[in-house]
């Protein structure tokens, strides 16, 4: 399992636009096999920042085969209008503490 981590940075007058598509979005993204889960969180200190946060199976699917689905084109067209407001877009391994 992976977790993707994509940090923006939303114009005030694009927020609620920003918002209503990952709600849109959310209808295809988890239709994939390979996604397990998201949540998009918004800074208490900054409203203007957002965190989304993906759980994938892997990395490999994210990329190779999530991308290349009905699933990840649905997807992508609610959240294009954002793409240049990411500041940073990496995936991250969880590390077991026990």
């Amino acid at each position: 399992m992976i977790f993707e981590y994509i940090r923006y940075e939303i114009p005030e007058r694009q927020r609620a636009a920003f918002i209503a598509a990952y709600a849109a979005a959310k209808e295809p993204l988890m239709a994939s096999p390979y996604s397990r889960a998201f949540d998009l969180c918004q800074c208490a200190e900054d409203p203007g920042h957002f965190i989304l946060r993906i759980e994938w199976t892997s990395a490999e699917d994210h990329v190779e085969k999530f991308r290349g689905s009905a699933e990840f084109r649905a997807f992508f067209a609610h959240i294009k209008p954002f793409l240049r407001n990411i500041l940073e877009m990496r995936h991250y391994r969880r590390i077991d503490h026990g």
